[in-house]
């Protein structure tokens, strides 16, 4: 046990400095992106160029996803998105496994990162979740994400899991913001990342295999805040059925 720990340590350290020096490589790929082209084409190829980083990383790391289900989702379409969080190798997945281009909703503290910070910045939506203003211009960014045909990728959860449990209770924010904006919600449920980078041991790394499973959107047109709980339990239930 204690040879594995340590194996997986090791492979954790080699995996953290491939990383860094990607990221030294990717962002003056992101600045200059951000910086000539214009603002409504820039964030269209930024998702291309996510997607080949996290394959690029992916590969290196040893690390497959296997995604089910992707024909559901229309890549013509603007959903918000929603998944599941059990490791920090989720995020890479959930862009490999998203055709469509994306905005992340992340917390403010990831903005202030070296160099991620300047790529969360300009890809995701940040929100302040201990200041109620901060959290509903969060949510006016978001629609206005939608109306520009980006679609909002959003942790329902609102952290990595780390209990036993197979999902923490979900926040309202992204059943909300489908049923205001009447776009369809479309769940993902990531399955066996935490068996490759657990939460409570996020240096020991293992190679293997992701699998990222889609079900079939759910359709929010003609549905009221009334509908809210409902939505957010089928979404649950779609997830958990994967889950357990």
């Amino acid at each position: 046990m204690f040879l594995v720990r340590a194996l997986r340590f090791l492979y954790g350290i080699l995996v953290a400095i491939l990383f860094a020096v990607s990221l030294i490589l990717v962002v003056p790929i992101y600045f200059a992106l951000f910086s000539l082209l214009p603002e409504k084409k820039a964030p269209h190829i930024a998702h291309k160029i996510s997607r080949v980083w996290a394959k690029t990383l992916y590969i290196l790391f040893l690390i497959r996803v296997k995604i089910k289900g992707k024909e559901l989702i229309d890549e013509k379409k603007t959903y918000v998105f929603i998944a599941n969080h059990l490791s920090q190798l989720d995020i890479p997945a959930y862009v490999i496994a998203c055709n469509n281009t994306i905005r992340f909703l992340a917390k403010i503290e990831l903005t202030k990162i070296p160099l991620m910070g300047y790529v969360i910045h300009k890809l995701y939506l940040s929100v302040d979740r201990s200041s109620k203003e901060a959290r509903s211009q969060s949510m006016l960014n978001m629609r206005r994400s939608i109306e520009e045909g980006i679609s909002v990728f959003i942790c329902p959860e609102g952290t990595r899991n780390r209990t036993r449990e197979p999902l923490l209770d979900f926040k309202d924010g992204a059943f909300r913001l489908a049923i205001e904006a009447q776009v369809p919600l479309a769940v993902l449920t990531i399955t066996d990342s935490q068996k490759l980078l657990s939460p409570l041991r996020p240096v020991e790394l293992a190679p293997g295999t992701i699998h990222a499973i889609w079900d079939k959107p759910i359709e929010t047109v003609g549905m009221t805040e009334a509908d809210l709980p409902a939505l957010k339990e089928k979404a649950r239930a779609l997830m958990l059925k994967h889950l357990v």
